[in-house]
Order: C-alpha cells, then structure tokens, then sequence
C-alpha cells in the first residue's frame, strides 16, 4: 500500500507547525515547556460535576484521585486536549439509548459549563489553527470528544447535533459490542462493523469528525480504515507487542493505519493484565459515579483506592515499560503517526508517570532517544493537528 500525502491548504499546514513562539516559555527554557503539547484522551469530565471540586484548583493524589486538573496542566506543560464525553455501554433498547444520549447531553453540557467558568485561563477549540491561536494567546485548549457512540441509538442525525456543541473526535464502541460495531473486548456480533457502522463512518466524514479507532475490535478497525476517507486516530491505545491484550494494537496494523496517514496515541493502559480483584472492581464501579457522591464519601474511597494500591497494584508495569513501548511504537509508525493518549482519570497511569505533572519526562527520553524537537512536537501535537485539519480533504497516493 502507497503511503498516502495529505494534501493541506497553507492554514492547515501553518495549523500544524511547531508552536515554539508560544509567550509562556522563554527562548532558553526547558524543551518540553517550549512545545505545544496536546492529549486525545482526557476522562477528566467526571470529576467536573464532584460536590466541593474545583477543575481551577491543585489536587494531589494522596487524598484526590484526578490525575488532572488546571495548575497539574500547568505543571507538566499540558497545554490541553480531547475532554471526554464517556457513557457506559447500556442494553441496546430505545430506553437504553435514550437514557445514554441524555446522559451525554449532560456530560456535554458540563464540559462547557467547567471550560466557561475557568475562560480567563482555558478555552474551547474546534479547529486546528483555533489550538494554536489559543496556545500563541497564552491559553489553555479544550477539544471535546466522544468516547462510545452509543448515545445516539439508530439516530445518526445526532452526530451533527453533537458537532455542533463542538465535538470533533468520537468513537464507535467501548468495552462491548453496540449498535455500530465490535469491541475489542466484545463477543464480535458483527464482525467488525453492523451497517449501521458503516454509515456511522460515511456520517463522521461528511461531517469532518475524527474517527476514533481505539476500543474497536481488529476487524472493526480494519473496515473503519478502509472505509474511512480521511485519517484516523487512536485516541488511547498501547501496543500488542509489548502485552499480548485484544485492547491494544498489533504491529501490523500500525503500519496499516501510517500508510493511510492516521497516528496512534499511546496509552499507558494494558501494559499487563489490568488487576481487577473483587475489592478492585467495588471501588472502580464506585469511582465511576463519584459525581454523586458527598465529599466525606469521595474522600472515603479515595482512602480505600490508595491503601488498596499499596498491596494490589492495578498494572504491573511501569514509566520504563512505557518508554519502551513508545519507542518502539515511534520505530514501527514513525515519528508522523505516534502521538499520546495516557487515559488520564479513566485507568491510566504508571509508577513514574503517575498524573499529568509527569509528562516532561517522557520528553527527556525522547530526546534522549535521539529525536529532534521538531519530531518530538509532531508527536505531542502535529500529528493530532495534521489528522484534524485533514478531514473533509483529499488524498493523494
């Protein structure tokens, strides 16, 4: 297969460039704090709607389990990202779809409210050259993305709904099969996508939305990029060869989704076999509803999570592990088609790269790697950029 050149106008190329001239970093300042450096996968929002939580506020993880918040961003030069709008997977029922797409109407919401709330220091982004206008202004970028479309039952004309309350990335399915196609983790109903899925891609172009390819099945994947018009990402996902998971992505496949100018954001999740004991999977199905909850409740299974660590651990690997799979993600792809994806607050983080503060380092080995700057910042924002400003245009082989 012929490695297809996106064609971009001067806007989108300029979109894409290096944001070096950014004021918040001098000349002489640490690489990393001197990039645009951007996220795909930011699970955040559940914390937006915690009693007596604050998104403008430093949270650390000893009596807090967020991984993100505005002064952390600030801390590890995460100049934004993709805020997630995440809804569990539901019976496939009109109650069950309806039920969801109010959820995610909600979810929706709140993200606009928190980004409204903190303008002075965060903003939302629909485009590419809106990320670095915002960057270049000094302000922090919010994107908003769809993590399982299962919200909007048979209705495809719920997509457009959605982008125009600014989503730009979504994903067809999470842990179990839905309505439009296979999960990793699922059954395999369909075999990859249902033919509802397959108009759910031909809806996503028409609309400029970036597909989002992780969580879906192999066969899923294989028919999104072959039916897809434009480049796709993978919002959060690891590498198969550095653990053998259906979660994570095969070698082979990475060269597939490089060839049609797509890029894998690296997660930091399924390095292992994820730890879910029983006492594990009380406090995960507690964490997933901890907007509910009182504060004396959230900061009881805070403690619990915590104490829990220290004897069961939920990934058995590490910052180091990490940096392998990322340099060995960069040797298969190329510095064109890798860029990052933790899955902070949604299960992600390593000992060594804990939170959001955490991220210059994987700069520092990368530079230690031996790659320039110029191809570090394609990894940690031209690449997001480039996928972006390349939907709704042509091709060439």
């Amino acid at each position: 297969m012929k490695r297809f050149a996106i064609l971009l106008t001067a806007t989108a190329l300029t979109a894409c460039s290096p944001g070096g001239d950014k004021p918040k970093a001098a000349p002489d300042a640490p690489l990393h704090s001197r990039m645009l450096v951007l996220d795909t996968h930011l699970d955040t929002p559940l914390h937006f709607e915690r009693a007596s939580w604050s998104f403008a506020d430093r949270h650390a993880l000893a009596d807090d389990m967020a991984q993100l918040d505005i002064p952390r961003m600030k801390d590890g030069n995460l100049d934004g990202g993709f805020f997630a709008i995440y809804t569990d997977q539901g019976p496939l029922t009109p109650k069950g779809y309806a039920d969801a797409l109010a959820f995610a109407r909600k979810r929706s919401d709140l993200i606009d409210k928190t980004i409204a709330a903190n303008s002075g220091t965060i903003a939302p982004a629909l485009t590419a050259a809106d990320a670095v206008r915002l960057n270049k202004d000094g302000k922090l970028i919010a994107f908003k993305s769809m993590e399982n479309s299962y919200p909007l039952g048979e209705d495809l004309s719920l997509l457009e709904e959605f982008y125009n309350k600014g989503l730009r990335l979504a994903g067809p399915v999470h842990s179990k099969d839905n309505q439009f196609a296979d999960s990793a983790t699922g059954e395999g109903r369909w075999k990859g996508l249902s033919p509802l899925g397959k108009q759910w891609v031909a809806e996503m172009n028409r609309l400029g939305i970036v597909i989002d390819a992780s969580h879906s099945s192999d066969a899923a994947f294989d028919q999104i990029l072959a039916l897809s018009k434009y480049p796709i990402l993978l919002s959060h996902s690891s590498l198969r060869s550095a653990y053998d998971h259906p979660r994570n992505l095969d070698e082979g496949r990475l060269k597939a989704l490089a060839a049609k100018g797509g890029a894998m954001c690296i997660s930091t999740i399924f390095m292992s076999e994820m730890n879910m004991s029983p006492a594990r999977a009380e406090l995960f199905g507690k964490y997933e509803h901890i907007g509910g909850m009182a504060a004396a409740d959230q900061a009881d299974l805070n403690r619990k999570w915590r104490e829990l660590d220290k004897t069961e651990k939920l990934w058995a690997a590490d910052f180091d592990a990490y940096m392998k799979m990322v340099l060995r993600a960069i040797e298969v792809g190329g510095v064109d088609h890798i860029c990052f994806g933790a899955d902070w607050d949604g299960g992600g983080g390593l000992p060594g790269i804990e939170d959001i503060s955490a991220l210059p380092k994987v700069t520092e080995r990368l530079k230690a790697a031996g790659y320039s700057d110029a191809d570090i910042e394609k990894m940690w924002s031209g690449n997001i950029l480039r996928v972006l400003a390349a939907q709704g245009k042509p091709a060439a082989s």
